[in-house]
């Protein structure tokens, strides 16, 4: 497979959903574990809801049930194959706009600068989802099923149109920004690198399976661990009730005095947890996706 191949707007927009699907199929009980760790404050409360990860996933399936584990789910798939479409389209896209000539094999920095870019390409769609996402994970906890207040994806959509109008749905994108430019960059850069690393003679068509999944999954992680306090302000603004915060710096204000800096890890252990086994079948995906593709359709 070419580096042409590879910057294909279409094939990455197509594959990038399929890889989109799968990473949040896999990932997203671990990702409603982290939100609502994220969410809770500790600082002032002498018995948090929940003293750890363990402790979070024991008492979710205990009293929600494990289908708890999976609320929210709706609006990331829906989400996901714009999402992740936009992400992969927008990597491609940002090494093509940097290429001098279509088969060059860009170097790490600009590998990172297309990445930050596909990072602000996504977020257009992602927002929202996020926002919508956050509200329907943290709500409930272990308290009685009927004080759920929203029933799904659409009532929030709906009650947040009529609580602050289509701007609410936008609430955190400045967080989410903050978080996925530089996630986006260390994400798609590592992958390429760690994959032309992994590549058998560097014929990266001829990497297999499981290299795949180590490249991708590593990539994960590398995303992570640069997105996890950006992540934590963003969680907390999009999933608070209206007139809580002013904004992205009120919140990281607001956290530091309460939990200090290390509120700003809260979660992390779930986000690793789930970064590597996401990420690979992510990328995976995207891969068997992107071979398909190319395989029916090799000049698109």
């Amino acid at each position: 497979m070419s580096e042409k191949q590879r910057v294909s707007e279409v094939k990455n927009f197509i594959s990038g959903g399929v890889g989109g699907v799968a990473a949040i199929v896999s990932g997203h009980p671990f990702d409603t574990i982290k939100v609502r760790l994220q969410t809770q404050s500790t600082r002032y409360t002498r018995n948090p809801l929940y003293s750890g990860t363990v402790d979070c996933v024991k008492k979710t399936v205990q009293h929600e049930g494990v289908r708890a584990l999976y609320k929210g789910m709706a609006a990331p798939v829906v989400g996901a194959t714009p999402i992740f479409a936009l992400g992969f389209m927008g990597f491609g896209l940002g090494k093509k706009l940097q290429q001098s000539h279509p088969d060059e094999a860009l170097g790490p920095l600009k590998l990172a600068v297309a990445g930050g870019f596909s990072g602000m390409v996504a977020t257009v769609v992602m927002a929202p989802g996020e926002r919508i996402k956050c509200v329907l994970q943290v709500q409930q906890g272990a308290q009685a099923a009927d004080s759920v207040k929203y029933k799904g994806p659409v009532h929030v959509i709906k009650a947040l149109i009529a609580e602050g109008g289509l701007s609410s749905l936008y609430k955190g994108t400045v967080a989410t920004l903050a978080r996925d430019i530089p996630a986006s960059a260390a994400f798609y850069a590592s992958y390429e690198l760690i994959q032309r690393r992994l590549a058998p003679d560097g014929d990266r068509s001829q990497i297999g399976v499981g290299r795949t999944l180590l490249a991708g999954g590593t990539a994960g992680v590398c995303n992570w661990l640069v997105a996890i306090p950006a992540d934590v302000v963003k969680s907390r603004l999009q999933s608070a009730p209206t007139g809580t915060y002013s904004g992205t710096m009120d919140v990281l204000r607001k956290l530091l005095a309460e939990d200090g800096a290390r509120g700003l890890y809260k979660g992390a252990v779930p986000v690793l947890l789930r970064a590597f086994p996401a990420n690979a079948f992510c990328f995976l995906g995207f891969e068997c996706a992107m071979y398909s593709l190319n395989s029916i359709a090799p000049n698109l």
